[in-house]
């Protein structure tokens, strides 16, 4: 995923978490807040220590900016996005984890419209 596709200060994470609304499901919580500012969206992804050491977080991190990464076509513009991985996360396959982004972000209407 691109640098400027990336929220990557805690007051950007802060402002999201403050001002946005929030979508979950058993794997993921999704933030988001609209933001004119940004040209296409920012993503940010915060993984807890409970759910496992250094290794486990980062390779969850870099999962979901791939989820995230092949469906940028799909996502809506002039948003911030935070994900929140979930222990429920850890076990799963990545068609799985990508079939949970997707379900969460669609319960968010964070998607386009099929056929735009």
């Amino acid at each position: 995923m691109h640098r400027s596709l990336r929220l990557r200060n805690r007051a950007d994470f802060s402002r999201v978490y403050r001002h946005g609304k929030s979508f979950a499901n058993h794997q993921f919580v999704v933030y988001w807040f609209r933001k004119k500012e940004v040209e296409k969206f920012r993503v940010g992804i915060s993984v807890s220590k409970k759910v496992g050491n250094a290794v486990v977080r980062n390779r969850m991190r870099r999962l979901v900016k791939e989820i995230v990464r092949h469906q940028e076509g799909k996502l809506i513009e002039h948003v911030d996005l935070v994900f929140i991985v979930r222990k429920g996360a850890l076990d799963m396959p990545y068609k799985d984890l990508e079939k949970s982004v997707l379900h969460v972000l669609r319960k968010a209407s964070l998607l386009r419209p099929p056929g735009r």
